[in-house]
């Protein structure tokens, strides 16, 4: 398969149906013009859409076939924007700039940017909860997002992160920032869409294992692009977490160590797959490609 046309096409359809969301959200009277503004300039920003790409290709790969998984794939992209607008702010990490372009905060405020934020994560659920689809498979993944998000996922991986800066972590520490502070949202992208899709409890399992290695290998790459190459997703200068203090894997084991665990868990992760069709091949590519990232 063509990965660069796969998550193009993926791109733009998430993108179509994340700016009929924003339009509609200005077009409502009982939401504020300034936070309907504030709202869709992150979310709007640009990205890869990593998230939403990996719920979809999971969906597809679990057998899912219908449109439907959008509104779930798309209400990660709001859980997603809504943790980087709160990382960008001065008490977090007080960046100016993301994707190329001021933070939100810059241009809008520190309250209406900690607002958009919080509006984004609370419209999230109301994107799942208007879905038609199963409520007993949407109630399962208004669980699994909560739990990927929450105080035992990604704010409980931020909230460590943020204890331990500046001071020598652990190993068992960095894994656990690394796990729960970008591995969760990933986890729980790939658990969404398979869940959506009904598999098999066995097929969730191996779906899960991918997930959770490949989350993983994403952070320790971004780790590693920190001091040798350009974060575009991210939108950071070259070495910002390593001058901040911040624990991570090439901080703790090296450039070199840390590689050879990201081609492990990339290697673990395609191998959680192999019981999958052809149908997974998304997932296979994209989690290659995350290896082999420049930017």
């Amino acid at each position: 398969m063509n990965l660069s046309d796969y998550l193009e096409d993926k791109r733009k359809t998430i993108d179509s149906f994340l700016k009929d969301y924003i339009a509609g959200k200005k077009k409502q009277k009982d939401c504020p013009r300034q936070l309907s503004e504030a709202m869709g300039y992150s979310l709007m920003a640009g990205g890869k859409r990593v998230r939403p790409v990996l719920c979809i290709a999971a969906y597809e790969a679990a057998g899912g076939k219908s449109d439907g998984i959008l509104p779930v794939a798309a209400s990660l992209e709001l859980v997603h924007t809504y943790s980087l607008i709160h990382d960008d702010l001065p008490a977090m990490d007080n960046d100016d700039f993301r994707r190329n372009k001021p933070t939100n905060h810059k241009v809008f405020g520190e309250a209406l940017a900690i607002l958009a934020g919080d509006a984004l994560l609370t419209d999230a659920f109301n994107l799942i909860s208007n879905t038609n689809a199963n409520p007993a498979r949407l109630l399962q993944v208004i669980r699994e997002l909560a739990h990927a998000g929450g105080p035992e996922g990604m704010v409980g991986g931020q909230t460590a992160d943020i204890i331990l800066e500046g001071k020598k972590a652990k190993k068992k520490d960095i894994v656990y920032i690394h796990t729960h502070k970008t591995g969760a949202l990933i986890r729980g992208a790939v658990r969404t869409g398979a869940i959506m899709a009904g598999p098999a409890p066995d097929k969730l399992g191996s779906l899960t294992e991918y997930g959770e290695k490949t989350g993983l290998a994403f952070q320790i790459i971004d780790d590693i692009l920190d001091i040798t190459g350009t974060k575009e997703e991210m939108g950071k200068s070259t070495g910002a977490d390593t001058a901040r203090g911040k624990n991570t894997y090439p901080s703790a084991l090296g450039l070199k160590k840390s590689e050879k665990i990201a081609e492990q868990l990339i290697h673990e992760s395609l191998n959680a797959l192999k019981e999958f069709s052809a149908k997974a091949d998304p997932l296979r590519e994209i989690a290659k490609y995350i290896l082999l990232r420049r930017n």
